[in-house]
């Protein structure tokens, strides 16, 4: 007799099992011949259904006891294994968070719509390349990506660094910097040209990391290094009316906009699979990379 026919025909035959008499006696019979993991599997479809809820783990003895409650996935009185549960994949989050601010605030440094003040970028570098991003890079970290979890994380610290100095009255870095300066901008320039000057150092370590990986990769971080050269030097060389060099911002500028879009373009790689799309995007292996030399028919050291 199925689990179905046992359920079918005892509407509770735990309870019955317990109480003892005719119901225990019906509860026998029905699942006379049965294994005791189709007894165990009855007794849990009759209180819960045939569903996700009924198939619970048995313990290491196969009594079939229940764990402790709030255990795992926070179920109560009930735990549903997650060992073969896979992790999404937290990269293509992470870049995009980091293309859409860093498209707006390059869109201002290229002057578009003839926007003065990157004011806007605030909300975008706290919320979605800030915190956002920031997420990514922890569950990066959780699936065992050392490059991504840096990467991510760090990048959205730089937001959230970014959004807290550009924050209005917030904390006052502005305006004390100029304070210092009889009101003129230099020393804010030149403070601002050191933070853009240390990520660019560290977009640097990261971009040797990348020569093994794809050209769209590669790219991502060539042209964002590129970025933060431009303005770490417009920045630090101001004009005669003690504005940043507008020549290598709206150069930095240009090179942030092919950051943003070849982020996208990771992201889409990193998204479109065989579940949602019609093509799979190519990223390019390099020639000397591990992928590379398998497509080229060398042996690599993975063989």
């Amino acid at each position: 007799m199925s689990t179905n026919q046992a359920h079918n025909q005892v509407e509770n035959p735990a309870s019955a099992a317990a109480n003892g008499g005719t119901q225990s006696h019906d509860f026998e019979k029905i699942t006379q011949g049965m294994s005791h993991e189709e007894k165990q599997k009855a007794i849990h479809a009759s209180r819960f259904g045939y569903g996700p809820l009924a198939h619970m783990r048995t313990n290491d003895s196969g009594s079939g006891g229940l764990l402790p409650a709030f255990g795992g996935e926070f179920q109560p009185g009930l735990y549903k294994g997650v060992e073969n549960r896979k992790f999404a994949n937290p990269a293509p989050l992470g870049l995009s968070a980091f293309a859409l601010t860093t498209f707006v605030l390059s869109c201002i440094n290229v002057g578009a719509r003839d926007i003065a003040e990157p004011n806007i970028v605030v909300a975008l570098a706290f919320g979605y390349g800030g915190l956002v991003q920031l997420l990514a890079g922890m569950w990066e970290m959780a699936v065992g990506n050392t490059f991504g979890a840096t990467a991510l994380s760090s990048y959205g610290g730089f937001w959230l660094a970014f959004a807290i100095v550009l924050t209005p009255g917030g904390f006052n870095i502005v305006s004390t910097l100029e304070e210092t300066d009889n009101g003129a901008p230099t020393q804010f320039h030149n403070s601002f040209s050191l933070f853009l000057w240390g990520w660019f150092i560290f977009t640097t370590v990261l971009l040797l990391c990348t020569l093994k990986s794809t050209v769209a990769f590669f790219l991502l971080f060539f042209t964002l290094d590129m970025a933060f050269l431009l303005l770490a030097i417009g920045y630090m060389n101001e004009t005669a009316e003690l504005q940043p060099n507008p020549s290598c911002i709206k150069a930095g500028g240009g090179f942030g906009l092919a950051a943003a879009f070849i982020a996208w373009y990771n992201a889409l790689a990193g998204i479109a699979d065989t579940s949602n799309s019609f093509f799979i995007i190519p990223v390019a292996h390099f020639p000397w990379s591990e992928t590379g030399k398998q497509k080229r028919g060398k042996p690599s050291h993975l063989d």
